[in-house]
């Protein structure tokens, strides 16, 4: 870990990876430049920002917002145990009574029964009443 103190400072989009929330530093640097990561508030367009212990980041990530308070600056991106130690999560929950309606719903499109390409039985009876 690096100095305590939070004199010391890192890199956004390193420090987003040594955290484990993106797989590749090449993943949270584009998060940064898509001006979807916010630093205190303030909204980031370098992934160069420099990030202190104290800061308190927030990002879109898996369909939920996530804000995380930054604990400790790494020194390397090590096992999932060690990332955890970087920082505070103080994500809101969800609310639990629109979980199961956001749960419930289909992901894409619904189809409706019968619409679209025929089966192969389908095109036999349509044939069989065409007389071919």
């Amino acid at each position: 870990m690096a100095d305590p103190t939070g004199t010391s400072t890192l890199r956004l989009d390193k420090w987003l990876w040594q955290a484990r929330f993106f797989k590749s530093r090449s993943l949270a640097a584009a998060q940064c430049r898509a001006r979807k990561v916010r630093v205190n508030g303030n909204l980031c367009s370098k992934a160069s920002v420099a990030v202190q212990v104290g800061d308190v980041l927030t990002f879109p990530k898996a369909g939920d917002i996530r804000v995380i308070e930054v604990v400790a600056l790494g020194t390397r991106r090590g096992p999932a145990t060690e990332a955890q130690t970087l920082y505070t999560d103080l994500t809101p929950p969800k609310p639990e009574a629109g979980r199961d309606e956001v749960e419930a719903a289909p992901a894409g499109p619904v189809r409706l029964p019968g619409s679209g390409r025929p089966t192969k039985a389908e095109r036999r009876a349509t044939d069989r009443l065409r007389d071919r």
